[in-house]
């Protein structure tokens, strides 16, 4: 028997032997979910698994007693727990409490002695002091409110040398770093994300998206007439669509780029992209899909912590997420009308364990909570990311009870085992998990540790062979010479 299927005989057997009995609730089946639940392996292959998050509920403005959400746009958690939604088609910032169970409403704000109100505001973000960064789109500013909905900033008509002396100022989305640097996507800008530093000042742009030339449109152009060049499409960059921003300052951004294998950017402080992709393939939602639909286009994306961060699908209305290796973890969601499915998604956001997708078609918010399989999987990343491999390896293994044809599970093992210079059994879970980077280092190792510990005895060795092969030579030597010796009398 093969050792991946023996390895899920045991798993199974262990599962229906010990997870029955626990007192855990079990995780909930794929059928459970309104949605298909799956991954894809290292074939590219789609194959089911146990839901990773199941709907719990939703939150709609009607529950909150202040009337429906109209067309929401965005939301943001505080680090507090507040749920802040931006409720675009009632220009008013929504604030609920930690548990959602109270609401209070924001519309106008008192500016220069004036009542002032939002104007399709589209993003809003939330730094630890609670002050609200709202991108108020319409007005084409960013305005800056206290907890208690008083104003404190507002950054508008940016001037810098860089920009045209035509430059409107369109904010779409924003996100603020620890020093209080803020970040914003802003309607047609394709140099990048504004970066504006606490005063307000616009200080340049990070993350500018290199263009890739279509050389066959490039070579086609230079035996076009000028009307045909007008026609054909510009090689100019395209937009960032979202921004989110780590606890190291790392800004995660989402662009809009079809056929793209990079919809997702993780930017340093130079603006450069370092996100890691080295998953069996992009980081680039699904692998395949309906061509009545096209491909992914993420919207939005949530740094959810240790490595981990989910991006929103509008396509197919799914979220993805992945580990900092950029390892696709699970999928879950969908278009339709039952619990667990949307209309027309357009955020995503984390409370606690719970994940939650803002519906901007149906005006509400729905709340996810993770299955025993979803903890099992968040958790045994979350503690190879803190480098602990003893646990990593323990949840990895329950993981597996869960679902034995989870790749990234057996990669997750060995990586533990590797930590642990249990170079022999990194090997074989590599193996299976079909991880060949990791197996070549794993293969070192155990090479260079078989060599270490048989030094001794094979340096022995070869220092008696080559003594016996001296004596050997001396010995000859010797009866030649004196065969010689007796040949000639001498």
């Amino acid at each position: 028997m093969p050792a991946k299927k023996l390895i899920a005989f045991v798993a199974a057997v262990s599962l229906l032997l010990t997870g029955l009995g626990s007192g855990e609730p079990a995780a909930a089946s794929s059928t459970a979910a309104p949605y298909e639940s799956y991954n894809y392996n290292y074939w590219e292959e789609a194959t089911p698994m146990p839901a990773a998050y199941l709907p719990e509920g939703y939150i709609t403005g009607k529950n909150l007693g202040i009337g429906e959400f109209l067309e929401p746009a965005d939301m943001h958690v505080s680090s507090s727990g507040r749920l802040y939604v931006l409720d675009t088609g009632n220009q008013r910032i929504v604030q609920m409490n930690p548990d959602w169970t109270e609401a209070k409403v924001i519309t106008t704000f008192e500016h220069e002695g004036k009542e002032d109100t939002f104007s399709n505001p589209s993003g809003i973000f939330v730094d630890h002091d609670e002050k609200m960064y709202i991108a108020d789109t319409d007005h084409q500013r960013i305005v800056i409110l206290t907890p208690e909905g008083k104003l404190a900033g507002m950054i508008q008509n940016p001037e810098s040398e860089v920009l045209p002396e035509d430059f409107k100022f369109i904010p779409l989305k924003v996100t603020v770093d620890k020093a209080n640097r803020i970040f914003v996507v802003a309607r047609g800008v394709y140099e990048g994300i504004m970066q504006f530093d606490e005063d307000g000042s616009f200080i340049g742009y990070v993350g500018t998206i290199k263009v890739k030339r279509n050389y066959a449109d490039y070579l086609w152009r230079l035996v076009s007439t000028k009307a045909q060049k007008a026609q054909m499409r510009l090689f100019i960059p395209t937009e960032f669509s979202n921004v989110d921003i780590d606890e190291k300052g790392f800004v995660y951004a989402t662009n809009i780029d079809i056929g793209s294998e990079e919809l997702i950017k993780r930017l340093n402080p130079a603006g450069q992209d370092v996100l890691k992709r080295l998953g069996y393939y992009p980081v680039a939602g699904d692998v395949y899909f309906r061509r009545t639909t096209g491909p992914s286009k993420f919207i939005d994306v949530k740094v959810l912590g240790d490595g981990m961060y989910s991006g929103l699908d509008s396509t197919q209305g799914r979220v993805f997420t992945y580990d900092e290796n950029g390892n696709l973890l699970y999928i879950f969601g969908g278009k339709g009308n039952q619990l667990g499915l949307f209309k027309t998604p357009a955020a995503v956001e984390m409370a606690g364990e719970k994940q939650l997708v803002l519906d901007r078609g149906k005006g509400n918010i729905v709340v996810f909570k993770p299955t025993v399989f979803g903890s099992r999987v968040n958790e045994a990343v979350r503690h190879h990311y803190r480098g602990e491999a003893d646990e990593a390896e323990t949840a990895w293994e329950q993981v597996l009870q869960l679902n034995a044809n989870y790749d990234i599970a057996y990669t997750g093992i060995g990586k533990a085992k590797l930590m642990n210079q249990e170079n022999k059994e990194a090997l074989t879970y590599f193996k299976l998990g079909m991880d060949r980077k990791n197996y070549s280092v794993a293969y070192k190792r155990y090479r260079r540790e078989v060599m270490k510990e048989h030094f001794g005895t094979v340096l022995s060795l070869l220092l008696a062979a080559g003594a016996a092969f001296a004596g050997f030579r001396m010995v000859r030597h010797w009866k030649l010479r004196r065969e010689r010796n007796h040949e000639t009398g001498f």
